[in-house]
């Protein structure tokens, strides 16, 4: 027995020391996180997503574990390889409502949480979206999608029995025919229902020919708060939502805003007397704060609260005392918690939050807040992905640790913080220097610059599996974010405003000469890489500069003319980000368009995009690589199969991306 014992012992040690200490690539798979925390009414027990990867099936999954709030009893609620998502406690604290697809299809189901026996709400095909409890906890409101038939006046003649035609030919009127990561829509509408917990027949509500955003309860019981484009012209323009009151008896439907721009995300205070919501004059700018209004019930009295707050919010909750609002926030690449009193003074609450981005370094995060001030929240903490932290009024504590297993024998590269001036006009942009585990800053190292999409997005100092992969493999990165950023204020991400790409080149710059004034890199071995609106600045360098071995443009868009008639949202990109139609102002379009600059470029380019990629449609990659083989530029096109516009929607896709990068880069790199 002792032998066999000794030999197991041998056997495991011989495996741990055959493993790397860094980063690899099948550890995408080991890699988990934590999301949608949900705090239950009276602040003791959290609810919260728990992520893994299935390297079998190459699935993404997720169980729902519960705790509780001082830490202890943590423990699953849902087990299995199966999609469990979605907890929304109800206002009584007894019962819970998820998704999953263990019975084969997403389903909602109810959970008495005493018993933990699931029941299933939904038995049709078609998934409820946003959902919202009672405020007696004995009904559901849910938005559903409901197909409805697109009548064709193309009439086929009776084919001859037997014979094998193709299907008829698909007819389309709809100017918002196909969406990213849907494909190609169904003809029909998002209506709202409500149903019962005791398991009755769903009541639809609603029959327009328009979608209707997440319904919210009133506090007495009879009226639903939602946001909606119910105008005819919607598609064309697609920004400018109201805030509506449902009548649940009757039917009857309320307007309760009206102006030009958006309206959303409808909270009812505590007391119930008023609705908070989100939204802004339209100015048809590019990049628009998102502000808090609040306003009676009855559309009355509205008043934005967050006028002297130049950041975008976010998610937000009323206090207990309907004097205030929580709300998330990004400020200067740091997602935080903050609160905001009817009067308008802000304080922050807590920070380093996020780490629900597994690939790339980009803000997201979420949280939820009980009755007493108890808030969960995904802490991204020291750039690890997200754990679940708990806390009240900024007294914050981390409860899990769930890549212990994976990540406590492995290095990581350090991220550091770095601000420079850019050349163009003195301005302060933010990035972050991730080094090689083991770095020694007496060496050389080659550099990436990796740019984020958007372009009105963020990065921050959060875990990114593609920036670590890219550092294990020697590589200094640096990742930024350049004028047009969010998190730094309206007039910052507005520089970029009818002006994309231009300046932010410079603001990009300057950052690589900035950590080459740092000595460790070898200036010789410069990379550049980005995705989707990163993607559009990697191929705009490489027509302005050679300084860079070798470029991978990912998901791009090369010509903003076939890109805004081409993509998923025509009615939205020509009318904020050009102000003009193509027709209206072709030479503008092509100025802007790297595909203009593309008889300059020298530098060794590689194309990535998903093939079923409908934001930046894949069409843009291959007008790119025909052209940089007419101008005899080494290029490649890596098409990734079956992929929309987030590549990372199956584990091996993100290992597929972040391979692919980096073989081109080691084929250019000197040795």
């Amino acid at each position: 027995m002792k032998k066999l014992t000794f030999l197991f012992l041998l056997t495991s040690q011989l495996l741990v020391a055959q493993q790397s200490d860094k980063l690899e690539l099948l550890d995408i798979f080991n890699l988990e996180y934590i999301s949608d925390p949900q705090i239950s009414p009276d602040g003791k027990q959290v609810v919260y997503v728990r992520n893994f990867k299935d390297v079998m099936t190459d699935k993404n999954l997720s169980n729902l574990w519960i705790v509780n709030f001082d830490g202890t009893q943590n423990r699953p609620l849902t087990t299995g390889n199966t999609l469990d998502n979605y907890p929304r406690w109800s206002p009584d604290g007894k019962k819970l409502l998820f998704k999953s697809n263990r019975d084969g299809e997403m389903r909602l189901y109810l959970m008495w949480l005493d018993s933990k026996q699931p029941l299933v709400l939904s038995n049709s095909n078609d998934l409820p979206g946003a959902i919202s409890w009672s405020p007696d906890s004995k009904f559901i409101a849910f938005s559903k999608f409901v197909t409805k038939e697109n009548a064709s006046p193309i009439k086929m003649p009776k084919k001859p029995e037997g014979a094998k035609w193709n299907e008829a030919p698909k007819y389309i009127t709809d100017m918002n025919y196909r969406a990213d990561g849907a494909g190609y829509l169904k003809s029909g509408n998002t209506q709202l229902f409500i149903v019962s917990i005791d398991g009755h027949t769903p009541r639809q509500l609603t029959f327009t020919g328009f979608d209707h955003g997440a319904p919210i309860w009133g506090k007495d019981g009879k009226n639903l708060y939602f946001s909606a484009n119910l105008k005819e012209d919607h598609e064309l323009d697609p920004m400018n939502s109201e805030i509506h009151k449902l009548n649940i008896t009757d039917g009857k439907i309320t307007m309760l805003t009206e102006r030009q721009g958006p309206d959303s995300d409808p909270i009812i205070s505590t007391d119930g007397k008023k609705i908070a919501y989100l939204g802004f004059d339209d100015r048809l700018q590019g990049y628009q704060l998102s502000q808090l209004y609040i306003m009676n019930t009855d559309g009355s009295g509205s008043k934005n609260i967050s006028e002297e707050f130049d950041r975008d919010i976010s998610d937000i909750s009323w206090d207990k005392n309907s004097n205030g609002l929580y709300f998330q926030y990004n400020d200067k690449g740091n997602t935080k918690l903050g609160y905001i009193s009817t009067s308008g003074k802000v304080k922050g609450i807590t920070k380093d939050m996020g780490g629900l981005s597994l690939g790339r370094p980009y803000n997201a995060a979420s949280y939820s807040i009980a009755e007493n001030g108890n808030y969960a929240f995904t802490s991204g903490k020291n750039a690890m992905l997200s754990d679940l932290g708990v806390g009240n009024n900024g007294n914050d504590r981390v409860l899990t640790d769930v890549n212990s297993d994976l990540l406590s024998f492995k290095k990581l590269g350090k991220v550091e913080e770095i601000w420079w001036k850019s050349s163009v006009d003195k301005r302060d942009i933010q990035g972050w220097i991730v080094t090689p585990p083991d770095f020694d800053p007496n060496k050389k190292y080659p550099m990436i610059l990796e740019i984020h999409g958007g372009p009105f997005a963020s990065y921050g100092n959060v875990f990114s599996a593609e920036i670590q992969l890219m550092a294990a493999a020697g590589y200094v990165v640096l990742y930024t974010n350049p004028r047009g950023s969010t998190g730094y204020g309206e007039e910052f991400g507005n520089l970029i405003h009818h002006d994309y790409p231009n300046n932010d080149y410079h603001d990009l710059m300057s950052g690589v000469d900035a950590v080459l004034e740092k000595g460790y890199i070898d200036k010789e071995n410069l990379f550049v890489t980005g995705g989707s609106g990163g993607g559009v600045l990697t191929a705009w360098i490489v027509g302005k500069t050679e300084r860079f071995k070798a470029a991978v443009v990912a998901k791009p868009v090369i010509n903003w003319t076939s890109f805004v008639l081409y993509a998923d949202n025509p009615g939205f990109f020509a009318k904020y980000w050009f102000g003009k139609k193509p027709w209206e102002d072709p030479e503008s379009y092509f100025k802007r368009s790297p595909l203009n600059y593309v008889a300059n470029i020298t530098t060794p380019t590689m194309l990535l995009t998903g093939e079923e990629d409908y934001r930046t449609p894949i069409a843009e990659s291959e007008q790119f690589y025909s052209a940089l083989k007419l101008e005899g530029v080494e290029t490649a096109m890596v098409r990734i199969p079956g992929s929309g516009h987030g590549i990372a929607n199956r584990p091996s896709n993100l290992v597929a991306k972040v391979a692919a990068i980096l073989s081109w880069f080691e084929k250019y790199k000197d040795n």
